[in-house]
């Protein structure tokens, strides 16, 4: 790797002003680093989107860099966390006597918290009732309802959602302009495109970009990131808004033979969709379909027969609005 190091870890934020993106949430979390006071929280919202990054900045201006090590404990989805962890580390954490600024609380963030088992769950319930005059939890999760009730109702909830395509466009030039890559524009697009909103796989994409081709261009970056060309895709979206489903199903079936999954291929027809110019109540109705066939794939049937079904909704769909 270039430089030995991960972009995603060099350029983590620190501090959260430094945090990208979900202005309401860190906005949140500063006014519990400026009171010096924070409840247990619950932090819910997709991948890479800024959740451990976050509390671990709150937790660096709570308790300043040299508590870090005692003063917080982070347990990650990759520990093992069932009922003994609880039991034993965790509690543990919480019962030692730490020195640490005055009326500030040790830290505990558990990454990943819906992948704890239920009676892990409960135990920790009680624990965070039993100590939370010297320790506060933070726990992160991808959604909140995987959560027992009894937690959630003990915690503040705050919510992260996937960062704009500015805010991780913005990062990436930044990225670009430290470590001084070539680009082109559409390579930038395309990272931000293929990430999602998700500025984890934003970085990790351009930084194996760089290694595998230097330039950072559209068709370098799809070739790293495998995924169906979004060219294509809207080549077959025209082929659907003129009624020629022939033309369409060609280009399915050459990204299947490609070796894409239907999932790949949905959801690239999904955000492809999203911004291609066609008028307002055809793309309305384009979306219903393909997120109907989107919902049957998620449930496993992903044949080639969803993708010919999909299609002529689609071109029936063109055809029906274009004549009227």
């Amino acid at each position: 790797m270039a430089g030995g190091e991960i972009w995603v870890e060099k350029y983590r934020p620190r501090f959260l002003q430094d945090v990208v993106g979900n202005v309401g949430a860190v906005q949140r979390l500063r006014a519990c680093a400026e009171d010096s006071n924070m409840p247990h929280i619950i932090l819910a919202g997709p991948p890479g989107c800024g959740k451990t990054t976050s509390m671990m900045c709150l937790a660096r201006t709570l308790l300043g860099e040299e508590n870090m090590k005692t003063g917080v404990l982070e347990l990650n989805a990759s520990d093992d966390r069932g009922i003994d962890v609880v039991r034993h580390k965790i509690k543990n954490f919480a019962q030692q006597k730490v020195t640490l600024p005055p009326g500030r609380f040790k830290l505990v963030i558990l990454d990943e918290a819906e992948g704890m088992t239920e009676a892990a769950q409960q135990a920790l319930r009680r624990t965070m009732e039993t100590h939370s005059a010297t320790t506060r939890f933070a726990l992160a999760c991808n959604a909140s309802s995987k959560i027992i009730e009894p937690i959630q109702s003990r915690c503040a909830m705050v919510r992260f959602s996937r960062l704009q395509d500015a805010e991780v466009l913005d990062r990436v030039l930044h990225v670009c302009k430290e470590e001084k890559l070539e680009f082109t524009d559409h390579g930038l697009e395309a990272i931000v495109f293929t990430a999602d909103g998700d500025m984890r796989h934003a970085l990790n994409n351009l930084q194996s970009t760089h290694n595998g081709f230097g330039k950072v261009t559209q068709d370098n970056v799809f070739k790293v990131c495998d995924q169906p060309h979004p060219r294509k895709i809207q080549g077959m979206l025209r082929s659907c808004v003129d009624g020629e489903w022939d033309d369409a199903y060609a280009v399915v079936r050459e990204l299947s033979d490609q070796g894409y999954s239907s999932g790949d291929i949905i959801s690239t027809i999904f955000r492809v969709l999203k911004t291609y110019e066609m008028p307002e109540h055809m793309k309305l109705e384009f979306l219903k379909h393909v997120g109907t066939t989107h919902m049957r794939i998620t449930e496993g049937v992903g044949t080639p027969v969803q993708f010919g079904g999909l299609l002529g909704m689609l071109c029936q769909a063109g055809q029906a609005m274009k004549a009227h």
